[in-house]
């Protein structure tokens, strides 16, 4: 059996965290040659190349990734060991790098992220952006896992893999102060003012189809990308708004606003990107591999 040889992984794990051999060279006081040479020999012990060139860069392989991540792991039980014979507490923990687009739900988010917060083993890293940014952030292993309203489109290059975890009918909501009875959609809209999300919506495209063929031009208040800031205009404008309920499950909960309509024809999805990896984060499977219930209901 292949013995690891720990020289060569500590070189491999200097490299990586400097992101340059010149660099790493240079804090480990070897030449980059001599560097060079340790790294090969590590990569032909594991049968996996570790790094690749992207624009005169070094940029970890899938394989860099899951060797680091092992190599923090490894050296970081080395700290730990100092650490508690010192009566220190350990810090070693598993990490999940979740990327969610901005039009998604945060309180799906949470529910969805629940059972992995607050366990002392698991660090959550939390990013936000579009669904193109931060695809291109999980093609460079920088993020496990994607959450999403849209599904990714997969090609050959690509493969990813877009989980439907729920879907949930969208509602017109309003402040409880301006009314709780129930309104007919669409003709609603013709007499009352109505705030949106932003045209990168699968909830916008439907609502403005369904507006269009009944002829009806909505008075629109506000467009808002954002589902928490769409969360704030729900409470604080005097108009219905368009969402999924579970954006405002605790305004609702409490009263403080009403839902005036749901809209069953109208569905908001759920989903969860990842890519096809050969060495995928057991903490990914441990989210996706739980019962799958409408996790989005009020």
């Amino acid at each position: 059996m292949a013995q690891l040889n720990y020289h060569h992984l500590r070189y491999f794990w200097a490299i990586a965290h400097q992101r340059s051999l010149t660099k790493a060279a240079q804090h480990l006081h070897v030449s980059q040659s001599a560097l060079s040479i340790q790294l090969r020999q590590l990569e032909e012990r594991l049968g996996q190349q570790l790094f690749e060139r992207r624009n005169r860069q070094l940029v970890l392989t899938e394989a860099g990734r899951i060797a680091l991540a092992y190599a923090d792991s490894i050296f970081q039980a080395g700290e730990e060991l100092i650490g508690t014979l010192r009566h220190q507490a350990p810090r070693r923990r598993q990490v999940l790098r979740v990327g969610s687009v901005a039009t998604l739900s945060r309180n799906f988010q949470l529910q969805l992220l629940r059972p992995l917060i607050g366990r002392p083993e698991v660090e959550l890293v939390l990013h936000s952006g579009t669904q193109r940014e931060l695809l291109a952030q999980l093609a460079a292993h920088t993020l496990d896992l994607v959450l999403s309203n849209q599904p990714a489109p997969r090609d050959a290059a690509t493969g990813w893999h877009s989980h439907l975890l729920a879907q949930q009918s969208a509602s017109l909501v309003a402040p409880a102060a301006l009314g709780s009875g129930r309104l007919r959609f669409p003709e609603a809209l013709r007499e009352l003012p109505v705030v949106l999300p932003g045209t990168a919506s699968s909830l916008r495209a439907a609502f403005d189809l369904a507006l269009d063929q009944a002829g009806i031009r909505p008075q629109v208040l506000a467009e808002v990308d954002d589902m928490a800031m769409l969360r704030l205009m729900a409470r604080e404008s005097a108009a219905l708004t368009l969402l999924p309920p579970v954006v405002v499950r605790d305004e609702l909960k409490s009263g403080v606003l009403v839902e005036r309509c749901r809209i069953a024809q109208m569905q908001e999805s759920f989903y969860a990107i990842s890519p096809s990896r050969r060495f995928p984060n057991p903490l990914v499977r441990e989210l996706l591999a739980k019962p799958l219930t409408m996790r989005a209901r009020r």
